[in-house]
């Protein structure tokens, strides 16, 4: 039986339109797209950890940061993030890709090895993800796509659909055959994203109470339950909309 592999892309730009350089800024210690390669290189089932920027001149110091971090770099289109994605999986082919994003530090590398595994126990799988019914805080986001699909959209997907990269794939459960992992609760009123300045305020006290290393989520999410006052502090942060619609069911594992 031939080896499966999965490689995990992290897309990362400097240019973000609410908090410009935000991957680069520090935390704890260590920039945030550090801390991002960080749980993906330490994830059961990951190969390679790339991080897929762009060719603009403004992110030279995201591919260094991300090369510094022991992360592999590609360099695509910087409105084409799923042309990125493409290059990163025919520079380093694989089976499968993990879609992470360079602003979610907090990432538990256990919440994307379930993820790999859901996969890996059903690899007929086009699409699996935590996000297609959200039960984890914001910030724990992961997606995998098998390589092929990718491929296919790739080829096909248009507009903003090149932006979001997987847009196409889990707002079609008629054409691609996805599946979700949730948790036993209901956190996701929870935000642990950077995107704005208060988010960066409540990721800065988060890791001042729990440190520098990989949390698990299980105690980000109780340590927030615990301090009403840390979840006010970005609990006014409106997500910026995936401009698609998604269907009202999907299967869940």
């Amino acid at each position: 039986m031939a080896l499966v592999r999965v490689n995990a892309v992290i897309q990362a730009r400097h240019s973000s339109t609410r908090l410009p350089g935000k991957v680069l800024r520090p935390l704890a210690g260590r920039s945030v797209l550090s801390w991002v390669v960080r749980a993906a290189a330490r994830a059961s089932g990951i190969g390679t950890v790339i991080v897929a920027t762009s060719t603009s001149p403004d992110d030279d110091a995201v591919a260094d940061e991300a090369a510094s971090a022991g992360a592999e770099v590609v360099r695509g289109p910087l409105d084409d993030v799923l042309a990125r994605y493409e290059l990163a999986a025919r520079t380093h082919p694989c089976d499968a890709v993990v879609r992470l994003t360079a602003d979610c530090p907090l990432l538990d590398p256990a919440l994307i090895a379930q993820v790999v595994g859901v996969w890996l126990a059903d690899p007929e799988l086009q699409y699996v993800s935590n996000v297609l019914v959200r039960t984890l805080p914001r910030g724990f986001d992961v997606e995998l796509v098998r390589g092929d699909v990718l491929a296919e959209q790739y080829e096909t997907a248009t507009g903003a659909h090149r932006e979001h990269v997987t847009s196409a794939i889990h707002t079609r459960p008629d054409v691609y055959r996805c599946a979700g992992v949730v948790t036993g609760g209901d956190d996701s009123d929870l935000r642990v994203t950077l995107d704005t300045t208060q988010d960066a305020e409540l990721l800065d006290a988060v890791a001042a109470e729990l440190g520098d290393g990989a949390a698990r989520w299980r105690d980000v999410v109780a340590l927030l339950r615990s301090r009403p006052d840390l979840v006010a502090l970005n609990a006014e942060v409106v997500q910026k909309s995936v401009p698609t619609s998604r269907p009202t069911s999907r299967p869940t594992i």
